[in-house]
């Protein structure tokens, strides 16, 4: 199909827009796309294509047209999962299902639009009075026995888009079969006048307080140290919800533990959809932090803790030796709150030899070096906390499942939550912290301290952007490349074992041998190098680029090295990339 026909192709699709059965501030919207020439891309980029249903559910730029995330769009997708849920549980009255949002504009709109959908088809809805973290969404949906969950939330994307993401009844995203078996009753759905659309108010009941309590009354079981936090209850604390959902959470979790020098950031305590103080609310990166930072270097504050919209991920700041704030990375953080709980579990005896973490594969092997310490069990799972959730379905009643992470600041404590939680990490965090404050030492001194024990691990993240189709087609010659023709050296160090996920094997290079890698499939490549170096590769699941992920480590002997040992490894990471052909 050439481009007139595509263009045309797209106009005709437009057009159905533009009738009786859409709303006029739609029709409006795609009338002026089909008008304005100069509109053009826009409205290609609008119809092109139906939004993908994914693994996870829907994200996507918001706005009118097939591949934008609407009322519409929002409504088929419902529809279709509707339709998955009563051929699951046939029977009126069988299924129910909650729902949350965060702070992102037109979030409670689709919400809405969700809940009635699903109350048309006989299905239980509790909807959240207000916006509330993700993870509070997980907690509901086993506290009130639904068959499934759903949230409004794009995460910690550009403020343009929304998303919609699936659960299942043990409070994980949706995993197999269930995700592969949505998305083909999703596809089914191929009008919006397959779509119910006359709610019934009496299936819909609003949670709201009462959820918080319960949540809240979880979270607090799982503090290790109230005795600590009693005497450290004036450790000054910085916390941002960056505009977004964790906005009351987060502060009655860490009052609930006992802390009291709690000190907000007033322009980002403001929810808004628009993000208007920073340029994307994304934790991991530095900038979305630093109106929490100005506040902690203004009154002293010991620890700076901010969340994402809809806050699953936490991003930290500490004092360095000098008394300067840093900003610590994913590994680091989860390695010290790891350390923290498994201390504490040790000296409290609760450590049985039946514990286990999980981790992604791209993910600081610290935390298996320090799970091994405490005679606890360390699983890998793909990217994804999900595959997290999985494992704690799977090992059920059988092993007792601490803590799980990821390097992208998500972390997880107990099970009473199946995926990331930044409200109970940062509370989690905050008394780690104050237990270090307790023995006199900083949160960087701590991680100091287990450099020292384990090793200096340094995790490097590069990624190559290439936008667009032939963007797209250069990413899969470069994942052909490595996995066709893997290097027999990297950077001068021999390249000891490939492991590729998509193949579901792994290979040693000097046994040759091939052993099968029980994990489901994935693109994925990764080399772990004769001096324990180990090299992760994929593609990006939601945007236009390529990860390397290079974890590399040294031996730290002293505080003083630390600066160095750190340059060191950097400049041989730096020399690890070139060796892959990436500058």
């Amino acid at each position: 199909m050439d481009n007139k026909e595509l263009l045309t192709m797209i106009r005709q699709r437009a057009m159905t827009w533009t009738g009786e059965e859409y709303d006029p501030v739609t029709r409006q919207e795609v009338k002026e796309l089909l008008k304005d020439r100069s509109k053009e891309s826009e409205l290609v980029d609008a119809f092109y294509r139906d939004l993908e249903f994914g693994t996870g559910g829907l994200r996507g730029i918001m706005g009118a047209g097939t591949n934008r995330m609407n009322i519409y769009t929002v409504g088929m997708a419902t529809q279709g999962l509707a339709n998955y849920l009563l051929r699951q549980f046939p029977g009126v009255g069988s299924s129910s299902v909650a729902i949350a949002y965060d702070c992102r504009n037109n979030s409670r709109l689709f919400a809405d639009t969700a809940a009635g959908i699903f109350s048309a088809n006989d299905i239980d809805v509790y909807l959240f009075d207000d916006l509330r973290p993700t993870p509070e969404l997980s907690f509901a949906i086993r506290h009130y026995g639904c068959r499934a969950g759903l949230v409004i939330t794009a995460s910690h994307n550009p403020k343009e888009y929304s998303g919609y993401k699936v659960y299942w009844d043990d409070g994980g995203q949706i995993i197999a079969p269930h995700d592969v078996n949505i998305i083909a009753e999703v596809k089914k759905i191929k009008s919006i006048n397959q779509v119910k659309r006359d709610p019934n108010p009496e299936r819909i009941r609003m949670i709201g307080e009462e959820t918080d309590k319960a949540y809240l009354e979880k979270l607090k079981e799982l503090s290790l140290s109230p005795g600590v936090v009693e005497r450290q209850d004036d450790m000054k604390i910085v916390f941002t919800p960056i505009h977004g959902s964790a906005v009351r959470l987060v502060p009655m979790a860490l009052r609930s533990y006992g802390f009291k020098n709690i000190i907000s950031v007033a322009g980002q305590d403001v929810t808004d959809g628009d993000f208007p103080t920073v340029v994307s609310p994304n934790p991991e990166e530095a900038a979305a932090l630093e109106m929490a930072m100005d506040k902690a270097r203004e009154t002293g504050a010991d620890l700076v803790m901010g969340t994402d919209p809809d806050a699953d991920r936490v991003g930290i700041a500490v004092k360095d030796n000098t008394g300067s704030l840093v900003i610590l990375n994913g590994n680091q953080t989860a390695s010290l709150l790891l350390y923290y709980i498994l201390k504490r579990w040790e000296e409290l005896g609760r450590l049985t030899g039946k514990e286990y973490i999980a981790k992604t594969i791209v993910t600081t092997e610290l935390l298996a070096d320090i799970a091994g310490k405490f005679g606890v069990e360390c699983y890998d799972v793909l990217t994804g906390f999900k595959f997290i959730a999985g494992l704690i379905r799977k090992y059920e009643g059988e092993k007792v499942f601490v803590a799980g992470f990821e390097e992208s600041y998500g972390y997880l404590v107990g099970d009473f939550v199946r995926d990331k939680d930044a409200v109970l990490s940062c509370a989690l965090i905050a008394e780690a912290a104050a237990w270090a404050r307790d023995q006199g030492k900083s949160f960087y001194d701590m991680l100091i301290d287990l450099y020292i024990e384990f090793g200096l691990y340094r995790e490097n993240l590069f990624s190559v952007v290439r936008k667009g189709k032939s963007g797209a087609e250069e990413i899969m010659a470069m994942m052909e490349r490595f996995r066709n023709s893997p290097p027999e050296t990297i950077a001068g160090d021999e390249v000891m074992t490939v492991y590729d996920y998509l193949k579901q094997k792994s290979f040693d290079t000097i046994s040759h041998l091939r052993r099968d890698i029980d994990l489901p499939k994935s693109n994925v490549i990764q080399f772990l190098l004769k001096d324990g170096t180990l090299i992760t590769i994929r593609p990006s699941g939601t945007e236009p680029k390529i990860k390397f992920y290079i974890g590399v480590r040294g031996k730290l002997e002293s505080r003083e090295d630390y600066p160095e040992v750190c340059r060191q490894l950097d400049e041989r990471a730096g020399k690890i990339l070139g060796a892959l052909g990436i500058s």
